[in-house]
């Protein structure tokens, strides 16, 4: 079942670098289903081989918080000090921390 392509969902698009750990928002693409939003973000998005893995997502489907509720949402962390690794030294050998 295809839509009509002014009815397609937008879908948001994450690539994950040659040496990168994490997936990083590209951009967007409309698309009638998530094997061609795939396919068209490897087109539009590693035309020069710079990825590893592509993550499609329905932008309807994500849920994020107002930057309006900054205070409300981060403030009560921020005195939660054990949680950060502040308290003891890094070893070198540890990478991307």
């Amino acid at each position: 079942m295809h839509m009509d392509e002014r009815h397609w969902p937008l879908w948001e698009v994450f690539i994950r670098g040659q040496h990168g750990l994490a997936h990083k928002h590209v951009g967007s693409l409309h698309a009638p289903d998530a094997e061609m939003a795939l396919m068209n973000a490897r087109d539009v998005y590693t035309r020069r081989n710079e990825g590893t893995s592509i993550w499609v997502v329905r932008a309807a489907d994500i849920v994020a918080s107002d930057p309006d509720d900054k205070q409300a949402l981060f403030d009560p962390a921020r005195g939660k000090v054990y949680r950060h690794p502040t308290f003891f030294p890094m070893p070198d050998e540890v990478k991307h921390m």
